[in-house]
């Protein structure tokens, strides 16, 4: 088996144990609506409808994923539990995003401007500052140029915890310490990014959203000044979530997305939840592409999100 074949059965391997409580969680629920039946019924798509909205697919992302269903069944009378699996799996796989081709997910891909600017928002304590330091450290092992900002300088915790990363990572860092002004921090980043010649930088930002306003001037300014340095700066706006807060990680993109052009999702801490059909739900509903799931602690445990791979795992195949 040559390394690359390694490689991706390892990233099954961890997606599988990644999502493991949540299919436990949904196979079993939808086995126990099967009970004593050898056909779908109308029962169990009510079941259905109600296994999905509690594994926290969400309300709206459920009804059309039922509605779907229910026209597929109507059309052929006499369907079985394996053949509603592989219609929920296609359902499913044909409503989640898919990323914009100026935005790819591979970290070895090129981008159509360098450097290619990429903003990462979020509230405290979800995972922000540690996946854009499993980012730096993906994206280096690719062969691209990599630049850090440190422009949370809100907290000075997260200005430490970004450069003890960009050590890990072996990036560099442009930081101004705590309560310096998050723009000029972003501003220096990118220009510095600039005059290296980085394929790619990545800036922090502060996730306080209980002052929205304050958040959004912070952000509109913060994008503002990088537009001056770079060209269409920032390429990007990347949306940290925590999964396992499920329907409240939904609440926060709804209330991010109403403040900043969320171009791309980044959902942590999937493998110790049975959550994990909010992946499914926030992609949906905010029309918006999961980009990367965070499987673990360790450096390598963010990977690139793979819609078909995904569901797969959710329905153990």
């Amino acid at each position: 088996m040559g390394f690359l074949e390694k490689l991706g059965l390892k990233k099954k391997e961890k997606l599988d144990e990644g999502v493991e409580k949540s299919r436990d969680g949904l196979l079993n629920k939808i086995g126990k609506a099967f009970v004593g039946k050898d056909k779908v019924d109308d029962a169990i798509l009510d079941d259905l409808e109600e296994i999905l909205i509690t594994s926290d697919v969400g309300v709206n992302t459920t009804i059309e994923i039922i509605k779907k269903i229910e026209a597929r069944v109507a059309k052929d009378k006499y369907v079985t539990q394996d053949e509603l699996q592989v219609m929920l799996r296609e359902e499913i796989v044909n409503l989640l995003e898919d990323n914009a081709p100026d935005k790819p997910a591979e970290f070895e891909a090129d981008f159509p401007i360098n450097p290619h600017v990429i903003l990462v928002v979020g509230v405290n304590g979800v995972g922000k500052t540690t996946t854009i330091g499993k980012l730096a450290h993906l994206y280096k092992k690719a062969g691209k140029k990599v630049i850090l900002g440190a422009a949370d300088t809100f907290r000075a915790a997260a200005v430490n915890q970004l450069k003890i990363w960009s050590e890990r990572a072996d990036v560099p860092i442009i930081q101004q310490g705590q309560n310096a002004d998050p723009a000029s921090v972003a501003y220096d980043t990118v220009a510095a990014a600039k005059a290296r010649g980085s394929d790619v930088a990545l800036i922090d930002t502060a996730g306080r959203l209980h002052n929205k306003k304050a958040l959004m001037e912070e952000l509109a300014k913060i994008k503002r000044v990088m537009g001056k340095v770079v060209e269409g700066a920032p390429h990007e706006v990347i949306l940290v979530l925590d999964a396992s807060t499920g329907q409240n990680a939904m609440q926060q993109a709804k209330a991010f997305t109403e403040t900043v052009d969320i171009t791309g999702l980044a959902l942590t801490k999937l493998d110790g939840t049975a959550k994990g059909g909010i992946v499914i739900g926030v992609s949906h509903e905010l029309s918006v592409p999961v980009k990367y799931i965070g499987l673990g602690e360790k450096i390598e445990d963010l990977q690139v999100f793979d819609r078909a791979d995904f569901v797969n795992a959710l329905f153990g195949e």
